[in-house]
């Protein structure tokens, strides 16, 4: 089954997508996914869930390990459900122009949170670099009115986030922020004495400065990946928070072949474009493309 996805009527960002992106650091997009698009990705998403993970295809793989979330590694090709995701008409303008006409989809797994899961500290990728004492590559800025940011979260929600379930958390405006985080700031008990993740500190609290998410299936939270973000405990012992979580970087940067063959075989001629690393100055058809077409 093919989709055609039309990206004409949408060019780029609005002024206030802009504005609140560069205020805030991340935007919240409400009910992008409804109907038969939000059901049939809720579906994909139940029949990887419902999958053995000794009987993954060839490629995949289930994590429930993890401390933080259940791992459904590389969902974004599970289905076609889910991957036309990756270019939804109302994302794809603003990944566009966010990355300057240059994107690569770095990742896309579908994180499943439960009851029971740990608190996941407030962290950032350009803080963990730092930190390591790597280049800092990750990069943001304003030209000629628009957006450059060439590391990207997109957070698909397939189930809903009542107030007080926990979730999502970000520091507003931390993309841009002159002084380090600090890890005793905002849940002090969250990080052990050696630095590392306590995975026995559990809580929903929200202090001053921090804010909280709470979407419902078929809303789209996009962060910058330099934006200090983490997630509460999650509350409820009866409902899970599901949610397929697409990373996008710029085409020049990242390893040649992050994906394993059992995975790419599933993807569209498109969404190969999509994944793959490109000079610097090569412009991708996708991008020049008024109609996307999935096959």
């Amino acid at each position: 089954m093919s989709c055609c996805y039309s990206t004409k009527k949408k060019e780029m960002m609005t002024p206030e997508q802009r504005y609140f992106f560069d205020l805030t650091g991340y935007l919240h997009l409400q009910g992008l996914l409804q109907g038969e698009a939000l059901r049939a990705a809720q579906d994909a998403a139940q029949r990887y869930i419902d999958t053995p993970p000794e009987k993954v295809p060839e490629g995949f793989e289930i994590n429930l390990q993890r401390e933080h979330f259940n791992w459904y590694l590389h969902a974004f090709a599970f289905d076609k459900a889910l991957e036309r995701l990756t270019v939804h008409p109302e994302t794809w303008p603003i990944l566009v122009e966010l990355t300057g006409g240059k994107p690569r989809l770095a990742g896309g797994n579908m994180m499943v949170d439960v009851h029971g899961k740990p608190f996941h500290p407030l962290h950032s990728g350009h803080e963990i670099n730092r930190r390591k004492g790597l280049p800092g590559w990750r990069r943001s800025f304003v030209k000629d009115g628009k957006i450059y940011n060439n590391d990207l979260v997109f957070f698909f929600y397939l189930t809903d986030v009542h107030p007080g379930d926990g979730g999502l958390i970000v520091v507003p405006g931390s993309h841009k922020a002159n002084f380090p985080h600090e890890k005793h700031y905002f849940y002090p008990g969250s990080f052990t004495e050696d630095g590392n993740y306590n995975d026995d500190y559990f809580t929903t609290e929200v202090p001053e400065g921090v804010t909280n998410f709470t979407p419902r299936a078929g809303d789209v939270v996009i962060i910058s990946e330099h934006l200090i973000h983490g997630a509460l405990s999650w509350l409820p012992p009866d409902r899970d928070r599901r949610f397929l979580t697409l990373r996008y970087t710029v085409q020049h940067i990242g390893p040649t072949s992050p994906f394993p063959d059992g995975v790419k075989a599933n993807l569209s001629p498109e969404t190969l474009e999509l994944i793959a690393v490109r000079d610097f100055d090569h412009t991708k058809e996708i991008v020049e493309q008024d109609l996307i077409t999935l096959s």
